[in-house]
């Protein structure tokens, strides 16, 4: 019987290489469907964290102004608009240590 001549009902022994090739494909496809939700859990779960604590006064030595804030574990530090780098202890709120900038002109 040709190919031509095949019954709708009858079906073709699929080819080793094909099974394969199909099984390969459906277990690539659920590695990287596991792997999106993965990294999506890992950024939800890393983006989740309170966000960090700023204190609500802080009282800059004479006329200071702030120009920028970071902070570490246990300090938060003002850059002055007089070239000063002041660094508060996040507990207490008093100034560890005053570091002059030295302009480079």
């Amino acid at each position: 019987m040709r190919n031509s001549e095949m019954k709708p009902e009858e079906e073709v022994a699929e080819p080793a290489n094909l099974r394969f090739l199909r099984r390969l494909v459906t277990v690539l496809t659920a590695t990287m469907i596991g792997g999106l939700l993965l990294i999506i859990a890992l950024i939800v779960i890393r983006f989740n964290d309170r966000p960090p604590t700023l204190p609500s006064e802080i009282t800059l030595p004479g006329d200071a102004r702030p120009v920028s804030f970071t902070q570490g574990p246990d300090w938060f530090a003002i850059t002055t608009d007089a070239d000063e780098i002041l660094i508060f202890d996040r507990v207490t709120g008093q100034l560890r240590q005053s570091i002059a900038i030295n302009p480079t002109d």
